[in-house]
């Protein structure tokens, strides 16, 4: 080492190293309180800095979950809210989609007509009662939803096994013809339509009014949900910045 010029640790970097590379069933020798420092803000920049759980950092460190915990405790560190670690999971998972990246004339089309039927007709309301972080498209019109599908599908790069379709219908009506019907419509398989909304309390008058029911297509990502509404608001600030 010192015929080619390589510096040697530090006293605390090689208490660092072997306080932590120690096997777990051999009794540690307490570290020198430089060493300690060295673990203390390593802990704190795997935990706080980069979203490491305490599983991750004991993999780090070839120690268990609950002696990283324990550490932490002995000093004051303070662990993530389960939001915190449900954020830091969702920022992390890979999205259920691929984008296309590169769009033809006619491409582009298609994405603005969806992400406009999606302005008119999607829920936008991330609360978790109003199923939030689902792409939910209502209509009863087969034509707009076939539409809006090809946009999905073709734009959005969506697992065509995640789509799912609610039918809302009368209870006049006959549910198993009404899903065959939106089955032909939509390519979508009868097993990935759940369990449909039936009116009991409607007026007679509201009879023929929807033919074939109407029908929500669901896709339940948070980053495509978040996505679309970022294409609508980037489509509606341009056109409102060329008309000014």
């Amino acid at each position: 080492m010192e015929k080619y010029n390589i510096p040697r640790r530090s006293r605390s970097e090689s208490c660092y190293y072997g306080y932590w590379n120690r096997h777990n069933n051999v009794k540690l020798v307490p570290s020198y309180k430089a060493g300690k420092k060295i673990i203390l803000e390593k802990v704190k920049s795997l935990y706080y800095k980069k979203g490491y759980s305490a599983r991750q950092i004991g993999e780090f460190f070839g120690r268990s979950a609950t002696s990283i915990y324990k550490f932490m405790r002995r000093y004051g560190l303070v662990r993530r809210s389960a939001a915190e670690t449900n954020n830091i999971a969702y920022v992390r998972q890979d999205p259920s989609y691929h984008l296309k990246k590169y769009l033809t004339p006619k491409e582009e089309k298609l994405k603005i007509a969806g992400i406009m039927l999606y302005w008119a007709e999607g829920s936008k309301n991330l609360a978790r009662q109003n199923r939030g972080a689902t792409v939910d498209l209502a209509n009863s019109d087969p034509l707009m939803i076939q539409l809006f599908l090809e946009f999905l599908r073709k734009i959005c790069g969506i697992d065509k096994k995640r789509l799912r379709i609610l039918l809302y219908c009368y209870a006049n009506q006959d549910i198993k013809a009404l899903k065959r019907y939106w089955h032909k419509v939509t390519k979508i398989s009868l097993n990935q339509f759940i369990k449909s909304y039936v009116r009991e309390d409607f007026l007679p008058d509201k009879i023929g009014k929807m033919k074939y029911g109407l029908v929500h297509i669901r896709y339940s990502d948070k980053k495509l949900f978040l996505q679309i509404k970022t294409w609508i608001k980037q489509y509606l600030n341009k056109n409102i910045d060329e008309k000014t």
